[in-house]
């Protein structure tokens, strides 16, 4: 199921296909009028070093990614924070989501991280059982808080 698919860092040639999927993202989450910076933008911050991604392509196309970055827990320490992960909607249930998802805890162990984090919405049960089959736990405790400027 998963013959042919490549999974690797991404490059910064790769950031307008990884900006496609990350609007892909906010359409499925019913939010696409949430997504306020471009590809330059994605440009500049991949630059700086800001974000990481790993891709899965086959034949020259990106099936999926996974957007992270380095942050720091006070009371566990350095840690990677999943900010997106999506595989393009006609290539789901191959298995590409899995090979990104372990590439991903891999770079966080490579980065000698004591833990991942993200978030997950309440109603996509699919994430969930996806997350919850390979040993995530989901807290229900904490609430998201934001100020945007």
């Amino acid at each position: 199921m998963t013959a042919g698919i490549n999974i690797r860092l991404a490059r910064a040639a790769d950031l307008p296909f990884i900006y496609q999927l990350v609007r892909e993202l906010a359409i499925y989450e019913k939010a696409e009028d949430q997504l306020l910076i471009d590809t330059a933008y994605y440009q500049k911050e991949f630059e700086k070093g800001t974000f990481e991604a790993i891709v899965a392509e086959s034949d020259h196309e990106i099936l999926g990614i996974c957007i992270y970055y380095m942050t720091f827990s006070t009371w566990k320490g350095r840690m990677l924070y999943l900010e997106d992960f999506v595989v393009r909607s006609e290539h789901r249930k191959r298995g590409i989501g899995q090979l990104l998802y372990d590439a991903f805890l891999e770079r966080a162990k490579e980065k000698n991280c004591t833990m991942v984090k993200w978030q997950v919405l309440d109603w996509n049960e699919p994430a969930i059982k996806f997350y919850e089959k390979n040993g995530a736990t989901i807290e229900k405790e904490w609430w998201n808080a934001k100020v945007i400027f």
